[in-house]
């Protein structure tokens, strides 16, 4: 039987080239390998990243015991001590305006001047009918004397008429002498002065212009700002500390900035408002600040704290230190062995730095400040300071291994991934070459210049 070998070399080519792509295939899929010349395979950089250290590292401090002042935050409009606008009271034109906007004036101080010579000749006119009722008064004066000296000549009537005569003018010059204390009065008010002192705001009304006693806008306002008051509210529940403090004395009152960290003036509480308002449950509060120098302002937004009570010889922690969990608030004791306690706790008043402890620790005692969510009860722990927690270089302050082979081996790996894909690359086209399939290009072809 003749046997036919041309297809069983052509069956035995094509397995080979299918075994060949296969494999090339296979390395392709295959994931880089990243261990160095001479290493064994394992974990880049040579070590378990998941290890943690028995010990972990901790910052910590002391329990206090100390006097700590109790405040009330709350926010507040400033509002002027008192507000006037400077008004007309007669009618005229404004000859002269001696104000300027935004000036400091005094209680007394000129700021306008109106027009006075239609009420001057009102007073000339009021004077001349006293000195006309004056001369008629003392002709009827004379007339009773003459009658009194006729005695039983003259009549009972005559003589009880011309007494009467002379009580009218007595009483005519009593009235004059009023009109000319009211022109006087009128003729007073065409000089405009300050009524207190403060800043002067907007002028309304330019000089030459004619004002009127009914006139709403005014010729200018002019705000007291020193002193100056700061309306702010508080919640209902903090209403009989307030009192209780009012009671005993002054009560301090600090304004500061939005941001609350510039303080602006310090003042004294001045008026607790007799309602609270039921829609928002607050209580509205009034204090007045000397604000020299002039750093509020009428209408600013500032926020006030209200020194309530001082609280003496309390227990303090930081207020890191206090932990909440399901059974309630609690922190990690440093015993003296380095080992941590959950001792449960309660706080009496916590605020952003501080807390104050009512039960669980007693001052001297060390407790953990930062670090406690890797803690157990049980725990050991390195005690570190805050400027080496900062995660210097090198360092793992989290309380982890440093795993200080990996970020030396990472480069020395980046340098050798080229090296290890050009040997991977040579062993593939030596694969295809025993195969029998042709390499792939990877460069000119020898005897062919690039163009």
């Amino acid at each position: 039987m003749t046997i036919r070998w041309k297809p069983v070399v052509t069956g035995v080519v094509l397995a080979g080239l299918v075994g060949g792509v296969a494999y090339t295939v296979q390395q392709k899929l295959a994931p880089p390998a990243t261990a160095q010349p001479g290493q064994p395979p394992g974990p880049r950089g040579g070590s378990s990243g998941n290890a943690r250290n028995s010990v972990v590292a901790v910052q910590a401090g002391t329990v206090a015991r100390e006097d700590v002042p109790i405040w009330f935050d709350g926010i507040g409009t400033v509002q002027a001590f008192n507000t006037v606008t400077v008004r007309a009271r007669v009618d005229g034109e404004l000859q002269r305006v001696s104000l300027q906007e935004g000036q400091l004036v005094k209680a007394g101080d000129l700021l306008a001047t109106i027009d006075s010579r239609p009420l001057q000749a009102q007073l000339a006119q009021a004077v001349a009918k006293k000195a006309q009722d004056e001369a008629q008064l003392a002709n009827a004066r004379r007339d009773l004397d003459r009658n009194m000296g006729l005695k039983e000549f003259a009549s009972r009537q005559t003589v009880d008429t011309q007494r009467a005569l002379v009580t009218q003018y007595e009483a005519q010059i009593r009235a004059d002498e009023a009109a000319i204390e009211a022109v006087q009065v009128q003729l007073n008010y065409t000089t405009v002065t300050a009524p207190l002192s403060g800043r002067i705001g907007l002028r309304n009304v330019d000089q030459g212009n004619v004002v009127r006693a009914s006139d709403q806008n005014g010729i200018a306002t002019i705000t007291q700002i020193q002193p100056i008051a700061v309306l702010f509210t508080l919640p209902e529940k903090q209403l009989q500390a307030v009192l209780a403090a009012q009671a005993q004395g002054s009560v301090t009152v600090e304004a500061q900035d939005r941001e609350g960290r510039r303080m602006l003036d310090t003042g004294k509480l001045a008026v607790v408002d007799n309602l609270i308002d039921s829609g928002t449950g607050t209580i509205r509060l009034k204090a007045e600040m000397p604000n020299d120098p002039q750093k509020l302002w009428p209408g600013q937004f500032v926020n006030v704290r209200l020194l309530s009570t001082i609280r003496r010889g309390a227990t303090t922690v930081p207020a890191t230190v206090v932990q909440r969990g399901p059974q309630g608030t609690y922190a990690y004791v440093i015993k003296d062995d380095l080992t941590v306690e959950q001792r449960p706790i309660k706080v009496a008043r916590q605020e952003e730095t501080k807390a104050i402890v009512e039960e669980g620790l007693t001052p001297g005692e060390r407790v953990v400040v930062d670090g406690q969510y890797r803690l157990q009860p049980g725990s050991k722990i390195r005690i570190v300071d805050p400027i080496a927690s900062a995660a210097p270089a090198g360092a793992a302050p989290t309380g982890i291994a440093p795993a200080t082979t990996a970020p030396e081996a990472a480069p020395a790996n980046r340098q050798q991934d080229p090296a290890a894909r050009e040997e991977r690359r040579r062993e593939r086209q030596q694969q295809r070459e025993n195969n029998g399939s042709a390499p792939a290009p990877t460069g000119p072809r020898e005897g062919r210049q690039p163009s």
